[in-house]
């Protein structure tokens, strides 16, 4: 009778086991579909050359500079390194820094960290990102820290608790949660002189980007004249995925064609299908 429970026992957490790493499985894989497609963390965190070139040798290792007149930031250091990263961080604490924009120690991540559109990831995708930075190499690179010429807000909103995952059968509903945690509309979308988004603008192109590709405008992805309303939707899954135009014409940076090229077809279906429903919006300054 002693050996059958200790069968029964060991059979127990054999299964259990095997149903961990198995969650842990899925998790690591969803989050490295996200990180490496429609989330696209690396098109900031990976650390740059001089000329401001992708380094994945070192790869979430942070560095990249974003010099606008409101801020000088450079992109964090994400990988487990406990020194100069996020080794040392919980669970939580990631959590709580990818949606809500503060670290361990209280201080709050500034621009140009998308944190109004992350506090849309639903919980299971946010373990599953962090399921996967951990599963990183941990490489030391200290990143300077950000100077801001604006006020930084006291806090994005109120704590987030609980987010759930919308169904992906509701197309529209799960293209917006797409949208939202790809932070497409934190280009697309015009701001005003304070560098506030325009929320009735929603979609309408027209913010500057200035690099070492000279200056980009972001394109209007509202279904009017003069954004997507005479584009088929494989134009336009071709225009995110290859950054090339109708006529083959090359976009410029900082869009992640690299990492958006590895969208699935569903998920594009979704998210050409929310940006359908958008309200149609002109806006003048397109290059």
């Amino acid at each position: 009778m002693k050996k059958f429970s200790r069968l029964l026992l060991s059979i127990f957490f054999f299964c259990t086991a095997g149903t961990a790493l198995a969650q842990k499985a899925t998790s690591i894989e969803r989050g490295k579909y996200l990180m490496e497609s429609v989330v696209a963390c690396g098109n900031c965190h990976v650390a740059r050359g001089p000329q401001g070139q992708p380094l994945f040798d070192k790869g979430l290792s942070g560095g990249m500079l974003f010099d606008e007149p409101p801020f000088k930031a450079y992109a964090a250091n994400i990988t487990p390194d406990p020194e100069t990263g996020i080794g040392k961080w919980s669970d939580a604490d990631l959590a709580k820094a990818i949606r809500e924009g503060i670290r361990p120690d209280k201080t709050l991540i500034g621009p140009p960290m998308p944190i109004e559109f992350y506090r849309h990831i639903s919980d299971e995708d946010v373990a599953a990102i962090i399921t996967y930075l951990r599963a990183q190499p941990p490489i030391k690179n200290s990143v300077p820290k950000s100077k801001y010429n604006i006020p930084l807000p006291p806090a994005y909103g109120p704590p987030v608790t609980n987010v759930a995952m919308p169904a992906m059968d509701n197309r529209v509903q799960y293209g917006e949660y797409l949208a939202n945690i790809g932070h497409c509309m934190e280009c697309h979308t015009p701001r005003n002189q304070q560098g506030m988004l325009l929320r009735e603008k929603l979609g309408a192109g027209g913010q500057p980007f200035n690099g070492p590709w000279g200056q980009s405008v972001s394109r209007n992805l509202t279904p009017d004249a003069s954004g997507l309303k005479n584009w088929s939707d494989a134009q336009i899954a071709k225009a995110i995925r290859t950054g090339t135009d109708r006529e083959g014409h090359p976009y410029k940076p900082p869009m992640a064609f690299d990492f958006y090229k590895n969208i699935n077809d569903s998920d594009m279906a979704a998210l050409i299908a929310y940006m359908r429903t958008l309200k149609p919006q002109t806006f003048a300054m397109q290059k």
